[in-house]
Formats: structure tokens, C-alpha cells, sequence
């Protein structure tokens, strides 16, 4: 679910002016998975933009508050999340954890990175989702430290049916800034793509695992 309209179609587009999102459905990207994708998405590029990265800081900290309330800690997802999150968690004046993709095998041993207290209230935030699965693999380590997870925010999410239903699964409420819906509409708007290119597009959502450019 986004937080609002008018900042989905805000951050569709600044997301499409620096490419942070692509689109292209003539020759389509091959993610990591062997999905062949008309969309190719990478919000590590906010940070390099300072206004941008700025006006995502600020749309998080405000939408944050209002949806989650003023939570004790934010947490970021590693790697993608950790700029965003900590830019979050300065402007809300509250410290910062992270979680790793797994514990490390040294040391402490640790999973989440930080100073965090069992009980505390977290929010989680978070660049991309596509099925969530790393995601809640992040919320999973947090509640295994104890913490209460108010709930997550995301940048941007593709709306597939299967993430829904893992969030759902898991309890947690997500909340993003856009979503796919949204980036279309805009992007049809503003000429990035013709309507011909919005159905594919679509068709793409519905079964990605499955698509190509020739349906």
C-alpha cells in the first residue's frame, strides 16, 4: 500500500529522471532469479543526487510518523537500505540498526548491527520489494532479538501477488513511497512509454516468472 498518491507519482517520476528505474519492453533485463523483466530497478543511485535522496528522506520520515508513530529505532536492510535508513533515522533523531542477509561467521556473530534493546519498537525500511522474502528474512531477525516490529517502508514495490500475501503472512504492515501501479500511470502521462507498452507491462506483473516479449 503506498502512503499517499500524490508522493507516488512524485517519486515515480524523480525514480524515472535519474534512472534509477528503467523501463524498457522491447529488450528486456534478466534479473538475478532468470526472470526476463521489462522493468530494471536500482534506488542505490538516490544517494548519489542530493536533492533527491533528500525529498525520499523527508517523504519516509513524515509518512513514517504519521503511519507508524514515532517508533525507538529504524532499521535498514542490507546493503540497498543502509543509506536511506540511516538518513531516516537522523532526521527523526533515533538510532539506527541494520540487518544482514545472514549472521556473520566471526566475531560476535552478529545478524543486526547495533545497539538494540529487546522491546523496542522498530520500523524497518527498505529500498525495493519484488517478493519480500529477504525482507521479512530481516524482520524475522530483528523479532529474533526481541524487537516489535511496527511496520516497514519501502521506496518502491512491484505489487506482485506474492509479496502481498508474505507480508500478510508475516503480520507485517508495508508501506511504500510507489508502487508499479503508480510508476505506469505517471509514466504514460509524462511519455515514457505509449499505452501499447502499459499492457505489456501489466501482462509482465501478472505472471513474471513466465513472461516474454513476444506475449
Amino acid at each position: 500500500m503506498i502512503f499517499n498518491k500524490d508522493t507516488a507519482s512524485q517519486t515515480a517520476e524523480l525514480l524515472l529522471q535519474i534512472n534509477a528505474i528503467k523501463l524498457n519492453s522491447k529488450n528486456p533485463f534478466t534479473w538475478a532469479s532468470g526472470w526476463k523483466s521489462p522493468i530494471y530497478c536500482d534506488n542505490r543511485i538516490i544517494l548519489s543526487f542530493p536533492a533527491i535522496r533528500n525529498y525520499i528522506r523527508d517523504e519516509f520520515s513524515k509518512n513514517i510518523e504519521k503511519q507508524f508513530g514515532k517508533p525507538d529505532v529504524i532499521a535498514g536492510v542490507a546493503t540497498g537500505a543502509i543509506g536511506i535508513g540511516i538518513l531516516v533515522a537522523e532526521s527523526l533523531g533515533l538510532p539506527f540498526v541494520y540487518v544482514r542477509p545472514e549472521a556473520k561467521k566471526h566475531g560476535r556473530l552478529n545478524q543486526v548491527e547495533g545497539f538494540l534493546q529487546k522491546g523496542q519498537n522498530v520500523v524497518v525500511v527498505e529500498d525495493l520489494i519484488s517478493t519480500g522474502n529477504s525482507s521479512l528474512l530481516a524482520v524475522e531477525a530483528l523479532r529474533n532479538e526481541g524487537a516489535n516490529i511496527k511496520g516497514m517502508a519501502a521506496i518502491f514495490s512491484y505489487g506482485f501477488q506474492v509479496s502481498v500475501d508474505n507480508f500478510k503472512n508475516a503480520n507485517v504492515d508495508l508501506f511504500t513511497l510507489s508502487n508499479y501501479e503508480n510508476l505506469l500511470e505517471l509514466a504514460v502521462a509524462k511519455e515514457y512509454i505509449t499505452e501499447t507498452e502499459q499492457d505489456l507491462l501489466q501482462q509482465w506483473r501478472k505472471s513474471p516468472s513466465e513472461w516474454n516479449v513476444e506475449v
